[in-house]
């Protein structure tokens, strides 16, 4: 085996991989897009298919690249979205479903409706949402088995985009624990999965796959072949926890917000000092005290990592960012780059607002009732001033998560540390230091999800310690705030105005 790891990133928008060496340098690169399908309003739908092959297109293309085989491998995933498939021959019966799809809300609706919305979050950390599998996975099932007879047979298979690729490339039936707890399934403090959860979901355990812990240093997740080669998955870790880790995040009191299709604002948690073992995988499950962000109705609990003890975090998530820009630009026929250029063009303060709740709002609202709104503007707003408030709303919306983070904690979070594709715009970074009055650090290092499941995966394969992790250089550019408290006031009061308006009920 030689002294790298490899490092696969399933995204919505493409799948990435990176071969990391000893030294933490890139050594070789491999990206395939992928695309995404929208049958009905509301609906977001990809092959699972395509997801697996561009998994082994990246595999191939690393291994072409390298002269040796990896000594590990790490995989880090798009969380919530689900499918079934079958037990026998592993063929999917169904789409993978996004995260962003929507389809059941009328089904969460009436779930809250029936009063069980507080208790759902007790057990799992989470509310009541579309976003989460365990509606999904119910939708699914209504599909392909109604009366659940084949599931709790064991002939059909539900999971994520882990569970999937695991199964599929390695023949093990098993979830990684971090993305068990994005499915409204596992129990936050047991780590298992919950059976009054699996009732009122109407998911039999027989068709979920085995909890694990995030890293197998002694027992690969499943074991890969590949072009001459023989290793383990040696760390599974969902892409926004892989980006928290690879931030070097391991104590509470730094929050990290990943701008992706969505975003994903999180940090970790203090935790108790005394727990119990876990049923799910072996390690010490510590009941997390309340503390930033966990009795927070605007943010949610959940699980960061399982590796020798739990790393439980709290999290905000929103469900359109860069998913804006890509809406835009199709609107406007215009690149990316081009939205760029003429937000920077744009005249500022101009009262011109949009929310984009394409699918109502997630986090800190929790409201998917909630519509988009465009306000402010007239017959002479023209294509800069768009642009500029799609830009704004990624700001607006990471900042309205902060915020909470800010009153849950008791404490201010004075530094944001930045990654994700629309990060590596410098306009966009500094504007969000504007708007939030806090410094924004965003790492010189690129494709941090994959570089955070590399550097777990390397720690299991004996490539490196956490001692010399923290020892790796962490360069990093950073934003500093340079509006008045009086502009940056003005601005967030015209954005909760307009959100206002986005969640009125006529």
């Amino acid at each position: 085996m030689g002294q790298i790891v490899f490092g696969v990133d399933q995204g919505t928008s493409s799948t990435k991989a990176v071969a990391l060496d000893a030294t933490g340098q890139i050594r070789a690169q491999a990206q395939v897009a992928i695309g995404q399908a929208t049958p009905r309003p509301g609906w977001v739908e990809q092959d699972p298919i395509v997801i697996l092959d561009s998994v082994c297109a990246c595999l191939d293309s690393l291994s072409a690249q390298c002269p040796q085989a990896p000594a590990s491998v790490g995989l880090s995933n798009q969380r919530e979205s689900a499918l079934v498939w079958r037990a026998e021959g592993s063929q999917p019966l169904s789409a993978l479903l996004g995260w962003q799809d929507r389809r059941t809300a009328d089904l969460a609706q009436r779930l809250a409706r029936d009063g069980v919305a507080d208790e759902v979050r007790r057990r799992c950390g989470l509310p009541l949402d579309p976003m989460f599998s365990a509606l999904k996975f119910s939708w699914l099932l209504d599909q392909v088995d109604p009366d659940r007879r084949l599931a709790r047979a064991a002939r059909l298979r539900l999971g994520t985009v882990d569970a999937w690729l695991v199964d599929r490339l390695t023949g093990q039936f098993r979830i990684e624990a971090g993305n068990a707890a994005r499915t409204q399934l596992m129990n936050i403090e047991t780590l298992d999965w919950d059976d009054w959860l699996l009732e009122l979901f109407r998911v039999p355990r027989a068709a979920l796959p085995e909890i694990v812990r995030s890293d197998q240093p002694s027992d690969p997740i499943g074991l890969l072949r590949r072009r001459g080669w023989e290793t383990g998955f040696g760390a599974v870790l969902g892409d926004s926890h892989a980006s928290l880790y690879g931030h070097g995040v391991r104590t509470a009191g730094t929050v990290k917000a990943s701008y992706g299709t969505g975003s994903s604002i999180m940090g970790l948690l203090e935790e108790a000092t005394t727990g119990r073992t876990a049923s799910a995988a072996g390690a010490a499950a510590v009941p997390a005290p309340p503390s930033a962000g966990a009795g927070d109705p605007g943010l949610v609990r959940t699980l960061a990592w399982l590796t020798d003890r739990p790393a439980r975090a709290f999290e905000g998530n929103i469900l359109s960012s860069g998913g804006t820009l890509v809406w835009l630009a199709r609107l406007l026929e215009a690149s990316p780059s081009d939205l760029a250029q003429w937000a920077q063009s744009a005249p500022a303060d101009d009262g011109l607002v949009l929310v984009p709740a394409f699918a109502g709002l997630g986090a800190p609202h929790w409201d998917p009732g909630a519509v988009a709104v465009l306000s402010g503007f007239d017959q002479g707003t023209g294509r800069p001033a768009l642009a500029r408030a799609g830009f704004e709303s990624i700001a607006h919306q990471i900042e309205d998560v902060l915020a909470r983070a800010d009153q849950a904690s008791g404490r201010p979070v004075d530094l944001v540390l930045a990654d994700g594709g629309p990060s590596q715009n410098d306009w966009l970074m500094q504007l969000q230091a504007d708007l939030s009055g806090r410094v924004v650090a965003r790492p010189e290092q690129a494709q941090l999800s994959v570089a955070g499941v590399c550097q777990l995966a390397g720690i299991g394969a004996g490539l490196w310690d956490e001692a010399g992790l923290a020892a790796w250089p962490r360069s990093r550019r950073e934003f500093q705030p340079s509006w008045p408290d009086d502009r940056r006031r003005r601005a967030r009061a015209g954005w909760a105005k307009a959100v206002a308006r986005a969640r009125l009920r006529t």
